[in-house]
C-alpha cells in the first residue's frame, strides 16, 4: 500500500498525463469498460466521429492507437473532436504496444511517448489542433477514391439487404403504434441534448412516438422521457433506462446472435431482435417508416458527406444512405422542427398583458370597495389564466 501511494505521488509530479490504461484493440468492445480519467489503447487508423464523441462522452484522460488516427485516405473526424475536447492523443505507436500496455496498468503519457514508471514503452506522433488541420487538408485528396469505394458497398449492400432496405421484410413488430404518427427518433451525436431540449413544444404539442437510440435513450430518460422504443445494444444502456422503455429493440446479426440479448432477459424486459447489417439508427428509421409514420423528426444525426465517408460508419454507409433514400420527403432533422416553430404572440407580452388587465382589475375594485372577497376572485382567476398558459406556452 505504501509503495503504491508513492508511485501514485511520483507519477503526480512528473509532466504528462496520468491515468489507467483500458487496452483493446476493437474500439466497440472497449467503449463499454472506460471510466472517467483512464487512458484508451486501440487499434483503429482513421478513428471516426462517433468513437471519438463516445471517448469523450466517458471522460477519458487520453487515448493511445495504434495505428494513424488520419491515414490520408479521407479527412476523418475522430481526432479533430479529441483535441478539441483537451484529451491527450498519441497515434501511430505500433501493435506491439497493445501487447507492451498491460490492461488496468498505470501509465502516462507525455511528448509522444508513453511511459509505465520510468520506462518508455512506446512512442508514436503526439497530435495537437495545428498537427490534425495539417493533416485533414492532406485527407481531403483521398475523398475520391473514397466515394469510388462507397458506391461499390452500396451495390453490394443493396445485393445482400434489398428486401429489408426496399419492401421491410424482417422489420418486427413494435409494441406501440406508429401508424399515421409522429415518431421522434433520438440519438447520442453532437449537440443532440441541446436539440431535444428546444423540442419540449413540439412533443407537447403533437405526443410523438419516442424512440431512443443506444446513448440516445439515456439522454431521453434524463430529460424526463420514458421512452417508447430503445434500440440498440442493451450492454451500453442503463437499467433504469432500459426499464422506462416499453419495449427494446435489439439489433442482431444476419446469423440472428444478438449482442446483449442475455441482459435484457435478465431484467424481464420486453425486447424483440432485428436482423440487419446496419447500424441501430438505421434500423430505428426503417422502423418507424415500415409501420407507417407520418413524420419521421430525427435529433443527434449526422448525413454530411464527411459522415458518409468516416471510417467507423464505413460497414453501415450504404444502410445510411439507402435508409435516408427510403424515407424521402417525411424525414426531418430537429433543428428544422424548432426552426419552424413561431410564436404569434411573445410569450413576454402575453403575460405582461395578463399582468395589466389583473392589476385594473385589483385598482378597480379597491375603488369601488367592493370587498375583499372580490380580490379573492380576481386572483383566482389570475392564477388560473397563468397555469393555462404555463400548460400551452414554451
Amino acid at each position: 500500500m505504501k509503495i503504491s501511494g508513492l508511485l501514485g505521488s511520483r507519477d503526480a509530479s512528473l509532466p504528462g498525463v496520468v491515468g489507467t490504461a483500458r487496452v483493446q484493440r476493437r474500439s466497440g468492445d472497449l467503449l463499454h469498460r472506460l471510466g472517467a480519467g483512464d487512458i484508451a489503447v486501440l487499434d483503429q487508423a482513421d478513428l471516426d466521429r462517433r468513437t471519438a464523441e463516445s471517448l469523450v462522452a466517458a471522460g477519458v484522460a487520453g487515448v493511445v492507437n495504434a495505428a494513424p488516427s488520419i491515414s490520408g485516405r479521407f479527412p476523418n473526424l475522430g481526432p479533430e473532436v479529441l483535441v478539441s475536447a483537451g484529451i491527450s492523443l498519441i497515434d501511430g505507436v505500433g501493435v506491439q504496444a497493445l501487447r507492451e500496455i498491460k490492461d488496468g496498468a498505470r501509465i502516462r503519457l507525455y511528448g509522444g511517448s508513453v511511459f509505465v514508471g520510468d520506462r518508455e514503452v512506446a512512442g508514436g506522433t503526439e497530435q495537437d489542433a495545428d498537427s490534425v488541420a495539417d493533416l485533414m487538408i492532406e485527407a481531403k485528396a483521398g475523398m475520391s477514391a473514397q466515394l469510388e469505394a462507397f458506391s461499390a458497398n452500396t451495390i453490394e449492400f443493396l445485393r445482400r439487404e434489398r428486401m429489408l432496405v426496399l419492401d421491410g421484410v424482417g422489420v418486427p413488430e413494435p409494441a406501440v403504434s406508429m401508424e399515421g404518427r409522429h415518431v421522434l427518433v433520438v440519438t447520442a451525436g453532437y449537440g443532440h441534448t441541446d436539440d431535444l431540449e428546444r423540442l419540449k413544444r413540439y412533443i407537447r404539442e403533437y405526443r410523438p412516438v419516442l424512440v431512443g437510440v443506444e446513448a440516445g435513450a439515456e439522454s431521453m430518460f434524463k430529460a424526463g422521457y420514458s421512452p417508447d422504443v430503445i434500440v440498440g445494444d442493451p450492454r451500453g444502456i442503463g437499467t433504469e433506462t432500459l426499464k422506462s422503455g416499453t419495449e427494446v429493440v435489439v439489433p442482431a446479426h444476419v446469423d440472428g446472435h444478438a449482442p446483449g440479448l442475455e441482459r435484457i432477459q435478465d431484467l424481464g424486459i420486453g425486447a424483440v431482435t432485428f436482423p440487419a447489417s446496419g447500424n441501430p439508427e438505421d434500423l430505428a428509421l426503417l422502423l418507424a417508416d415500415t409501420h407507417g409514420a407520418e413524420l419521421v423528426v430525427t435529433v443527434g444525426f449526422q448525413a454530411t458527406l464527411r459522415e458518409f465517408l468516416d471510417r467507423g460508419r464505413s460497414g453501415s454507409n450504404p444502410s445510411t444512405f439507402l435508409t435516408r433514400l427510403r424515407l424521402g420527403g417525411k424525414l426531418v432533422d430537429g433543428s428544422a422542427v424548432v426552426a419552424l416553430q413561431r410564436r404569434s404572440v411573445p410569450t413576454g407580452a402575453v403575460f405582461a398583458l395578463i399582468a395589466a388587465v389583473i392589476a385594473v382589475a385589483v385598482v378597480a375594485l379597491a375603488v369601488s370597495g367592493l370587498g375583499a372577497s372580490y380580490f379573492d376572485v380576481v386572483a383566482d382567476t389570475g392564477r388560473v389564466v397563468l397555469d393555462y398558459l404555463g400548460g400551452v406556452l414554451p
